[in-house]
């Protein structure tokens, strides 16, 4: 189950050397050398189990094997990249010494792990989506990729390149470079036109030639600067756009979401049609990168992306081995899945819908002492309303529902059945906030296509329980929505 690359793609700056208190408590004069191998990708499961991993990459070899005094020095050197895949560190002892895991979390994405002995790159860590990668492509390109994936300024990630998707970064590299045409900043270039009057330089050659031969004295060629959108910059984005498309026509194969961002990179190189691709220098990028806070946000991020491009990044799925480090939330990809799927309710039903991510349903919580202060909003994810009616929607990204009819409450585990708890109370406090006649409060988890079918069929796909109290009624539900194939409210009526 492991991905083995070849050369170390470290960046100059990564192959430093690192002061002896940072490599642990050995001495680096009497440690033996660190073993040479092939970088190994580690594989994970969002929320799956945990992966332990092998020492014998990451430190030197210990008598009596294990991972000696190097794993807390392994933990510090890649302590920013675990925290930013939401990746766990599980230390347990066994007989040849301490072993290590890692727990992955509510992420996905791709970062390199750091010899604890060098410093330097050594292997990899992917962490998949449970719901299956094209799971995520339907949703980043149902919402219009909201909810991108963000880079990490690590090294490249050894390994990863053919791990993931071509559409999981060329998507939003498409998305940069569609802005940065949009923004892109304004500059002169020479123009060649027929106009009735003089102007800049007339082209008396073609003049004489053409106009006054035919007795069209009006009619004079003339070649002058002119204003318009950066002619080098969109060349460049031409020549950007063209490797993107046959990244994907390649890598992509029959991957419809490869195939509908291949559409758009082809919409996109009709719009720069006007010029030819040339291709940026690492140098130029630099330099329009070094102008910092002069750039707008857009164009900052479309040069950033031309310059991944022009480095040869793996944008996934194509022939590089290695392949940037990123993350993705899965947590708030479901979120705006679910935001997504009930504007389409409301605009078809009726109804006004505010969303917690535009601060549109913040309570403030005013705590009688500070000190004490653990929380100091409630945010509902989305608040409808519809006449005397209020309907609360809070999207968990958990698999509580097909766990719960698949195994039972008595079978839940301990700890899932107090996280369900959890949810459930959340949902009930945002419910105690609205005064209506009905207030509805939903829970929305995700479903595999095939789970939700079953419960569907069953019509467990929808649990409702109802709470009268003080003249108020409350109506709870657990929802099941099919991660990212199409789901339709409507079915369910």
């Amino acid at each position: 189950m492991s991905s083995r690359t070849g050369l170390d793609k470290t960046s100059p700056r990564d192959r430093r050397t690192f002061p002896q208190h940072a490599r642990g408590r050995a001495s680096p004069a009497l440690a033996p050398a660190a073993p040479i191998s092939e970088k190994r990708l580690y594989k994970a499961v969002d929320q799956g189990p945990s992966i332990a991993i092998d020492p014998a990459a990451f430190a030197p070899s210990q008598r009596g094997g294990g991972w000696g005094p190097f794993a807390e020095a392994f933990v510090r050197f890649n302590e920013s990249a675990f925290a930013a895949l939401d990746v766990g560190v599980q230390f347990s002892a066994a007989s040849g010494g301490p072993t290590l895991r890692l727990s992955p979390g509510c992420k996905t994405g791709a970062i390199p792990m750091r010899s604890a002995y060098t410093g330097q790159v050594a292997g990899g860590f992917v962490v998949r989506p449970r719901f299956g990668w094209p799971g995520v492509g339907r949703i980043l390109s149902e919402i219009g990729w909201q909810a991108t994936p963000e880079f990490i300024e690590l090294p490249l990630v050894p390994g990863s390149g053919r791990e993931v998707p071509a559409w999981v970064l060329a998507g939003p590299v498409l998305a940069r470079l569609e802005a940065l045409l949009r923004t892109s900043k304004r500059g002169y270039r020479d123009v060649e036109e027929t106009l009735p009057h003089p102007r800049g330089r007339v082209l008396w050659d073609r003049y004489l030639n053409t106009s006054l031969v035919r007795g069209q004295w009006d009619r004079i060629p003339c070649r002058f600067p002119d204003l318009d959108f950066d002619p080098v910059l969109r060349s460049h984005v031409r020549w950007a756009l063209r490797k993107i498309e046959h990244e994907l026509t390649t890598a992509g194969g029959c991957d419809p979401v490869a195939r509908a961002l291949t559409s758009v990179a082809r919409r996109l190189l009709e719009l720069v049609a006007d010029v030819l691709p040339i291709a940026p220098r690492r140098a130029e990028l630099g330099r329009q990168l070094a102008a910092g806070s002069l750039l707008s946000e857009a164009i900052r991020q479309g040069i950033e992306a031309l310059s991944w491009i022009v480095d040869e990044r793996g944008l996934g799925g194509g022939q590089e081995q290695d392949g940037l480090p990123w993350v993705l939330s899965l947590e708030r990809l479901w979120e705006a899945y679910v935001e997504a799927t009930f504007r389409r309710e409301v605009a078809e039903t009726g109804g006004v819908i505010k969303a917690g991510r535009l601060g549109e349903t913040v309570f403030p919580l005013i705590w009688s002492d500070p000190t004490h202060r653990s929380l100091g909003h409630l945010v509902p994810d989305l608040v409808i309303h519809r006449g005397r009616s209020v309907h609360i929607v809070d999207a968990k990204y958990k698999a509580h529902l097909a766990e719960l009819d698949a195994s039972g409450w008595h079978r839940f585990a301990d700890e899932t059945r107090d996280s369900h708890r959890s949810d459930l109370h959340q949902v009930l406090a945002y419910a105690a906030l609205y005064e209506a006649d009905v207030v509805t409060a939903t829970l929305v988890y995700p479903l595999r296509r095939s789970t939700w079918e079953h419960l569907r069929l069953r019509g467990r796909d929808v649990s409702r329980a109802e709470l009268t109290h003080g003249g108020r009624r409350v109506q709870l539900e657990l929802r099941g929505i099919p991660f990212g194939l199409g789901y339709n409210r409507s079915q369910d009526d």
